[in-house]
């Protein structure tokens, strides 16, 4: 009985470090490069052509209260104005907190030269924010008398995106406003709102390049920094191959975190098919069985005749 006791009490650590190291981090996706508009709203329209994605995270799967997410998301060009439009919905979940996030973004694009173009975006949303007390842990759910939380938090972010056909570079903050957000590291307030702290700023990188080894295969690395004020830094660095514009294939790493690797399939001209499976390399990697991630991405073109998706 004594070993059980240990064992229950080893989990409650455990699920408050997990809390402590994702409270100050927005929802993060292994497949980022397939919606990159996720954490650029810059990035809107520059494809040139209307896409519409869908992805699905489940962390760490085999622990309660694990980071969940779903995004779905559109972006369209509008004519060749150089504007560029897009929305997001992105629903995630941590421990008895839930948030829904819905944002617009608009970008507009200069072209710099033949191949160059630097694009300017704004993000205008919000979220809702709700905790379920009776869904947290033992200690969490003696504040069912407090009363649950929900409450409408606005989003106002930016970013800068400069591309070519085969490289990126780009920066962006998500949200400029210290609105509050859900951590298990805060304890219960005298005004009834445990477990809610200010949001950090963050700040997001992106960079990648796309080689041309051959006429049937290509290369990309890339990179995704984030800084989040008072936190650890978080840097993910990934390598993937394509093939006969077909099939993808590479590995990922996230420092401190996991390894991952990641399949896509073109399945039609217009269909792609991503799918991650991250191995975590942290303390907590003896508590669950890894996390997935399922990406589907619909290219609508407007010329007649097709064209490639491009490979970022």
């Amino acid at each position: 009985m004594n070993t059980i006791v240990k064992y229950k009490f080893l989990i409650l650590i455990i699920l408050f470090k997990v809390g402590a190291l994702f409270s100050q981090q927005d929802p993060q996706y292994t497949q980022y490069m397939y919606n990159t508009m996720s954490v650029n709203p810059a990035y809107a329209g520059s494809n040139n052509h209307t896409v519409i994605t869908a992805l699905g995270r489940t962390q760490w799967v085999g622990l309660d209260g694990a980071p969940d997410s779903q995004t779905f998301s559109y972006d369209t060009a509008i004519g060749y104005s150089g504007v560029g439009l897009g929305i997001s919905i992105t629903n995630d979940r941590i421990g008895p907190s839930s948030e829904i996030y819905l944002d617009a973004n608009v970008s507009y694009t200069i072209r710099t030269s033949n191949d160059g173009n630097l694009a300017f975006g704004l993000k205008l949303g919000g979220r809702h924010l709700g905790i379920d007390w009776s869904k947290g842990t033992a200690l969490q759910q003696e504040r069912i008398f407090e009363g649950n939380i929900s409450k409408f938090l606005p989003t106002i972010g930016a970013g800068i995106y400069f591309y070519k056909s085969n490289w990126y570079l780009g920066a962006a903050i998500p949200n400029f406003l210290r609105t509050d957000h859900y951590d298990d590291t805060v304890g219960t307030t005298s005004f009834g709102s445990g477990n809610l702290a200010e949001e950090r700023l963050h700040f997001f990188g992106i960079a990648g390049y796309v080689f041309d080894l051959s006429d049937t295969l290509k290369f990309k690395p890339a990179t995704l920094v984030k800084v989040v004020n008072g936190a650890p830094l978080s840097l993910d660095v990934s390598a993937n191959f394509l093939f006969n514009e077909k099939f993808a294939a590479g590995l990922a790493w996230r420092w401190g975190d996991s390894i991952s690797a990641l399949l896509g399939l073109q399945a039609t001209k217009n269909l792609n098919i991503g799918f991650a499976y991250d191995l975590t390399t942290s303390n907590y990697s003896n508590y669950n069985s890894g996390t997935y991630e399922l990406m589907l991405r619909w290219d609508i073109f407007r010329e007649r005749v097709f064209k490639s998706p491009r490979f970022f």
